[in-house]
C-alpha cells in the first residue's frame, strides 16, 4: 500500500474517526484505525463495535500508487499528523503489512500494524427507513436535549435521546426528548418526507457527542436511516452507524403538566446572571436557590449555613398570586444557556409541582424543571 494525502484532510478525517476509538481496550485491535488505499481514494474506519465512522478522502486531496490495506495505533497516528507542519504532503507506506511507514518534510516514522483481516467487518444492513434533515435542524434537535441526558447506569435507557414522530393537532412533527429525572427537553421540528412512520428510538449517548462533533465540519443535507437496532447517518464523506439503546423510554407526557396557570416573563440574560451570581454562596452539594414570585417582581435567594447568604431582585411581567419554588441553580442555568431568545417564559402551579419553561422566539422548545426543597 501506498499513497500521499494532504496533511489537513488526513487530520480532518483522523479527528472524525479517532474519538470513537476507546482509550483502553482489551481487544487489540479495535484500537486501531483500518486503512484502505482504493482506486477511487483513501478510507478510513474505526470502531468500538457499537458506532462505526467510516470516512472517505477524495482523489483531489490524496493520490494512491498503489492499492492496500492495513490497521494501525488510531491515536498514535492522529498525534502524529496533529504535530507535522501545516501544508505538507504526507505519505503513507506499508511493505509487508507489520509496519507503516510515515514521511512527511524532513520526518519520518515506522508505526507497528495488525492484519486488516482481524479488524471487525461492519455490517451492512437493511435500513428500513431513511429521510433527509439539514444540518442546523439537527444540530438544533441535539444541542436543547442533549444537555439533559442522564448518566445514571442504572436507567440506562435514559442514556440517551428518544427520537420519534408524533402527530398532535398541529400537525405531525419530528421530536426528540432528554431527561435525567430532574429536567426534561423536548424540542419538534416539521416532519421531514419519509419520517411519518419511523419507530421511536433511543439513541445513546456517546453516538450523540459523535455525531454533534461531525455535524461541526459539514453543511450537507444529511440523509438519516433507522432500523429495528441500529441508527446511519451519511453526509458528504463520512458514514455514522451505531446501535440504539435497547429500552423503552418513559411515558414523558407524564411529568409534562396542563394546569400551570401562572405566567412569568423575563428578560433570559437578566435571570441567567442573577442566578449565576446569587448561586455562588449556594451549597456545593444541592446547588440550591430560592425564587420568591410576587407582581412585577422576581427575589432569587440562597442560604449557606457555612459562608452566608445573597439575593438579587428582578423586574418581571407577572400579575398572579405570590409563590415561592425551589431549584437546582445548574440546572436553571443549563436551560437559559438553550434559550436562543431575549425573553423566557417560566409557567408555574405551586412549589412542589414541575415547572415549564419556554422560549419566546422558539414555540417548538419545551423544557420541565423538577422543583426541590429549600
Amino acid at each position: 500500500m501506498k499513497f500521499t494525502i494532504d496533511r489537513s484532510a488526513l487530520l480532518t478525517a483522523l479527528q472524525h474517526v479517532h474519538s470513537v476509538v476507546e482509550r483502553r481496550n482489551t481487544i487489540p485491535i479495535l484500537s486501531n484505525v483500518l486503512i484502505e488505499a482504493k482506486e477511487d481514494g483513501v478510507y478510513l474506519t474505526a470502531t468500538d463495535m457499537d458506532i462505526a465512522v467510516i470516512e472517505k478522502i477524495n482523489l483531489e486531496k490524496s493520490e494512491v500508487m498503489q492499492l492496500g490495506t492495513i490497521t494501525t495505533s488510531a491515536q498514535m497516528l492522529y498525534d502524529i499528523v496533529r504535530k507535522l507542519p501545516e501544508n505538507v504532503k504526507v505519505e503513507l507506506l506499508s511493505e509487508k503489512n507489520d509496519r507503516l511507514g510515515i514521511k512527511a518534510s524532513s520526518s519520518s516514522f515506522a508505526l507497528n500494524c495488525l492484519p486488516a483481516e482481524d479488524f471487525p467487518s461492519i455490517s451492512q444492513e437493511e435500513f428500513k427507513f431513511t429521510f433527509s434533515l439539514e444540518t442546523n435542524d439537527l444540530i438544533r434537535l441535539i444541542d436543547k436535549t442533549s444537555f439533559a441526558m442522564s448518566l445514571e447506569e442504572t436507567r440506562y435507557y435514559l442514556n440517551g435521546i428518544y427520537l420519534h414522530a408524533v402527530k398532535d393537532a398541529e400537525g405531525e412533527k419530528l421530536r426528540t426528548v432528554s431527561t435525567d429525572g430532574h429536567r426534561l427537553s423536548r424540542v419538534d421540528m416539521n416532519i421531514p418526507e419519509g419520517a411519518n412512520e419511523i419507530p421511536g428510538v433511543i439513541v445513546p449517548r456517546k453516538t450523540i457527542m459523535e455525531i454533534r462533533k461531525l455535524l461541526e465540519d459539514h453543511s450537507d443535507t444529511i440523509n438519516l436511516s433507522l432500523s429495528d437496532n441500529k441508527i446511519k447517518l451519511s453526509f458528504s464523506n463520512v458514514i455514522l452507524t451505531s446501535k440504539l439503546l435497547d429500552g423503552t423510554f418513559p411515558d414523558y407526557s407524564r411529568v409534562i403538566p396542563e394546569q400551570n396557570d401562572k405566567t412569568v416573563t423575563i428578560s433570559n440574560q437578566l435571570l441567567s446572571e442573577a442566578v449565576d451570581r446569587v448561586s455562588t454562596v449556594s451549597t456545593d452539594k444541592t446547588r440550591a436557590i430560592k425564587v420568591s414570585i410576587s407582581k412585577g417582581n422576581l427575589i432569587i435567594s440562597a442560604t449557606n449555613p457555612d459562608k452566608g447568604s445573597a439575593s438579587e431582585s428582578l423586574d418581571v411581567i407577572y400579575d398572579g398570586e405570590e409563590v415561592e419554588i425551589g431549584f437546582n441553580s445548574k440546572y436553571v442555568l443549563d436551560v437559559a444557556r438553550q434559550i436562543k431568545g431575549n425573553e423566557i417564559i417560566i409557567k408555574l402551579s405551586d412549589s412542589v409541582s414541575p415547572t415549564l419553561v419556554y422560549d419566546k422566539d422558539d414555540k417548538g422548545v419545551l423544557f420541565v424543571l423538577m422543583p426541590m426543597r429549600v
